[in-house]
């Protein structure tokens, strides 16, 4: 096992390196010039050229790229063209608040989901099977900024219940953090619900039909032991990559949700950096998330082994 977890870490290391050339290649060669936005539009060429040196933007590729790897093993992500703010301290400023609502988004998710997609596989083309059905159907057919204006609508406007947008820090207040957490979390969770229902579904139907299940039951084992135990461990490795993408993307910013609901995460400061061409933040951006993606991939297949331990071998 333990040789099967130092290739899965070893595999990181060439994926980011990927990654880290892809970005700096794609950003620089798109079209757009961060030293006209900086100077605006009555800026002359002098004044252009100006910027471009002092930004380092003037120098060959391969050297703009060696002194941005240079730093990024240092563990310094530049400064902010815009601001001149360092892009490590802007995402620690903002990502906080999308991790907090991802962690509650897949906890809620996964204890709705998984239950559900056990009850309709138990009770497969029943109307429970097709309620839980007819749920994913429209948590993937509904866009998501539809679903949170209509709980903005609902629980906000018509019931008076929750706050409409905002958000407060755990540390400060966690009851106005909960009050304010409640329906982003239930706007996202509608998708991740349907999503993760409907992939233990169908992994739960492929397993249900095997001879040990058969087995268990004729050995008088009880319903739930068996389909919690036997069944449900036995289809969690699909399951377990679902809801690691799920949080994956959900880490990653989810941009439309954090706009509706004004989250101040890293979705919103990627948007903004992108409409600036603001480099370092972008760069800053793309690496963290897929740093993110790799990472909890790599828990994914981690996890992997302990539920088949064919899989280390």
């Amino acid at each position: 096992m333990l040789g099967y977890i130092l290739r899965r870490i070893l595999a990181v290391i060439p994926v980011m390196a990927i990654v880290a050339v892809f970005v700096f290649l794609l950003l620089r060669l798109t079209p757009g010039d961060p030293a006209a936005i900086i100077a605006g539009d009555a800026a002359t060429p002098a004044q252009l050229e100006r910027i471009r040196t002092s930004l380092g933007l003037s120098d060959p590729l391969h050297v703009q790229f060696f002194t941005w790897a240079k730093l990024l093993f240092q563990g310094d992500l530049g400064t902010s063209l815009i601001s001149s703010t360092p892009v490590t301290q802007m995402i620690g400023q903002r990502i906080w608040p999308t991790i907090n609502i991802a962690l509650m988004t897949i906890v809620l998710s996964v204890l709705l989901a998984v239950p559900m997609g056990v009850l309709a596989a138990w009770r497969h083309r029943t109307w429970v099977d097709y309620v839980v059905m007819g749920f994913s159907v429209l948590g993937f057919s509904i866009p998501v900024f539809v679903i949170g204006y209509l709980f903005i609508l609902a629980f906000s406007i018509e019931l008076r219940w929750l706050p409409v947008q905002g958000y407060v820090a755990p540390s400060q207040d966690f009851g106005k953090f909960l009050a304010r957490a409640i329906l982003p979390c239930l706007t996202l969770a509608t998708i991740y619900v349907a999503l993760i229902a409907r992939m233990t579904r169908a992994s739960m139907l492929e397993v249900l039909g095997e001879d040990y299940i058969r087995t268990a039951r004729a050995k008088g084992v009880k319903e739930t032991v068996v389909l919690f135990h036997h069944a449900l461990r036995n289809a969690a490795v699909p399951i377990m990559t679902i809801i690691g993408t799920g949080f994956a993307l959900l880490i990653g910013g989810v941009v439309v949700t954090e706009s509706v609901f004004n989250i101040p995460g890293i979705g919103r400061l990627t948007v903004d950096a992108i409409l600036a061409r603001d480099y370092p933040v972008i760069q800053g951006m793309i690496l963290l998330t897929s740093a993110i993606y790799v990472f909890i991939n790599l828990l994914v297949d981690l996890s992997y082994t302990f539920f088949d331990p064919r899989i280390r071998y």
